[in-house]
C-alpha cells in the first residue's frame, strides 16, 4: 500500500524519482532471456536517472518466488519485476499462488518480443511442419512432445500450435528440476519428438545438427534464423506465438510514479535497437494503458487455449 501522507506527496516522490538504487527483480535465473534483457535495460536507466540499477535474480518455486517479493514490496517504484508473458499466463494457469498476477501488480511498460522455435529430435525424422503434422496425424497420441511445465510459455505454445494444427499428441512436462534446456535435451535423445523453445536456448543444438528447427512462432521471420520459414508460412494459417517481457510494479503504486517510469523507459528502449537486433528481438510500443489491456488481454487468451486443449488450472507447490 502507499503510505505517502499529503495528496502532493506521490505527485512530488514522482518528479524527484529515483533518489536511491532502483531493483530490476526477474524469476528465471542468471543468462536466460529477461536476465539479458533487464541487464542491458539496467544500463540504459542507470544512465537516465542517475542512479544505480540493478538487477536480482530470484528464482525457484516455479519462477513465483520472483513476483512473490515483488508483490509485497513497498509500492514505492525502488522494486520492479522484469518477467515474460508467463506473468500473465498464470493468472489462467496456476491456483492457490501467493499472489494474485493480476490484482497484485499494474503493468508498467512492455519491452520487447521474440519468436519460439518449433523444434524436433533427429529421431522424429521431420525436416518441416507439414511432415511433423504428417507424423502426427498418422499415429494420433503417440508422438510426445515437451515443455518446462503445465502451463508455461512452451507448453500453451505447444498446445496452440496442435489446436491449429488439428493434431493429438501426449505431453510430457518437465520434471520439479527439469529446465528447458532439460527438455530440448529429451527432444535431441528422442523421449520428445518435438517442443517449443526460445531460440536463444535451441541455436546449440540447432547449430550442431541435433535437433531440426522446423518453423517460427511469430509472424515475420526471426533475424537470428533467417533461412526458417514462420509456422504460418509452413501452412498453419495465422499462427502468431511470441514470447514477450515487460516491467509490473507492485499494485498502489501512485499513478503518477508509474506514468514516469512507463515514459522512462519508452525513452531508453530506442537506444537499445542494437542490443535487440543482436539479440532478434522487436521492440514493443505501447503507452502504459494500453500494455495493461494487452496484459489482460494474454491472461484470456490463454484461459482458451487451455479450455480448448481441456487443461485444468494447476495447484501453485
Amino acid at each position: 500500500m502507499n503510505t505517502m501522507g499529503d495528496s502532493a506527496g506521490p505527485a512530488v516522490a514522482a518528479q524527484n524519482y529515483p533518489t536511491k538504487p532502483v531493483r530490476l527483480i526477474e524469476p528465471f535465473g542468471v543468462g536466460g532471456g529477461p536476465d539479458l534483457l533487464a541487464r542491458a535495460l539496467a544500463q540504459k536507466l542507470s544512465e537516465w536517472w542517475d542512479q544505480p540499477v540493478t538487477v536480482e535474480n530470484i528464482t525457484g518455486a516455479g519462477a513465483t518466488a520472483a513476483p512473490a517479493q515483488v508483490a509485497t514490496s513497498p509500492a514505492d517504484g525502488y522494486a520492479l519485476l522484469v518477467s515474460t508473458s508467463a506473468q500473465a499466463y498464470s493468472a489462467a494457469l496456476l491456483k492457490n499462488l501467493p499472489y494474485d498476477p493480476l490484482k497484485d501488480f499494474i503493468p508498467i511498460a512492455p519491452l520487447t518480443s521474440q519468436p519460439y522455435v518449433l523444434v524436433a529430435g533427429r529421431s522424429a525424422a521431420v525436416t518441416t511442419v507439414g511432415e511433423l503434422i504428417a507424423a502426427a496425424k498418422a499415429k494420433p497420441g503417440e508422438l510426445k512432445f515437451g515443455s518446462t511445465g503445465i502451463g508455461t510459455g512452451s507448453h500453451l505454445g505447444a498446445e496452440k500450435f496442435n489446436l491449429a494444427a488439428d493434431i493429438w499428441a501426449v505431453h510430457m512436462p518437465a520434471g520439479p528440476v527439469d529446465t528447458i534446456v532439460d527438455m530440448l535435451a529429451y527432444t535431441v535423445v528422442g523421449r520428445t519428438a518435438y517442443m517449443i523453445s526460445p531460440i536463444s536456448l535451441a541455436m546449440p543444438y540447432i547449430r550442431d545438427g541435433r535437433l531440426v528447427a522446423l518453423g517460427v512462432s511469430s509472424a515475420r521471420r526471426s533475424s537470428l534464423l533467417p533461412e526458417v520459414p514462420t509456422i504460418a508460412e509452413a501452412g498453419v494459417a495465422g499462427f502468431d506465438y511470441p514470447i514477450w517481457y515487460g516491467v509490473w510494479a507492485p499494485a498502489g503504486t501512485p499513478a503518477v510514479m508509474v506514468t514516469k517510469i512507463a515514459k522512462d523507459i519508452a525513452r531508453a528502449m530506442p537506444e537499445m535497437r542494437d542490443w535487440l537486433a543482436e539479440h532478434g528481438a522487436d521492440p514493443m510500443s505501447m503507452t502504459q494503458a494500453e500494455f495493461a489491456r494487452f496484459v489482460l488481454g494474454e491472461s484470456e487468451s490463454a484461459a482458451r487455449i487451455m479450455k480448448a486443449a481441456g487443461i485444468k488450472p494447476q495447484k501453485h507447490s
